[in-house]
């Protein structure tokens, strides 16, 4: 069973699913469905369509460079079934997810590492420029005795 990739998007196509373009010159495109067919058939840079994993890597949102990735290309040369190495394979395959995923954990929280203060900062402009909406307890306790008051003075009347 092989698992090939969109051309587009870089996702991965499964047997009997996608569709696959041949061009005049014997180069071959596989798709995952239409969606990437047809933003391929209308000239579009997967580098510049936000969804694709392409975009994502340019634009510094996932890891474009680890060693992890070295295992995931594809190799040619066959190789004798042997069932000691295909153990250690799987062994090596399930470790290399955990670190990849590791990896990945730690790209995510050093991009994601400014952001909780620049939120922070934007959220006080926001409250300083609106200021006048916001009511404090002080002034709810003073409007409270207000009503209290007001109450009062009607029940007297």
């Amino acid at each position: 069973m092989r698992l090939e990739k969109c051309y587009f998007c870089s996702s991965t196509v499964y047997p009997g699913h996608g569709t696959m373009f041949v061009r005049n010159d014997g180069k071959s495109f596989r798709f995952c469905r239409s969606k990437c067919h047809k933003n391929f058939k209308m000239k579009r840079n997967p580098r510049k369509v936000r969804w694709t994993k392409a975009f994502r890597k340019a634009a510094g949102k996932e890891m474009a460079i680890d060693s992890t990735f070295e295992f995931e290309k594809r190799r040619n040369v066959p190789v004798r079934y042997d069932r000691d190495l295909m153990s250690t394979t799987i062994k090596a395959m399930k470790r290399v997810q955990e670190i990849r995923a590791r990896r990945e954990r730690a790209f995510f929280k050093q991009r994601m590492a400014g952001n909780k203060e620049r939120e922070r900062v934007e959220n006080v402009r926001e409250i300083q420029k609106n200021i006048h909406l916001v009511s404090t307890p002080v002034a709810k306790a003073k409007e409270m005795q207000k009503v209290a008051e007001a109450s009062k003075h009607m029940e007297v009347d």
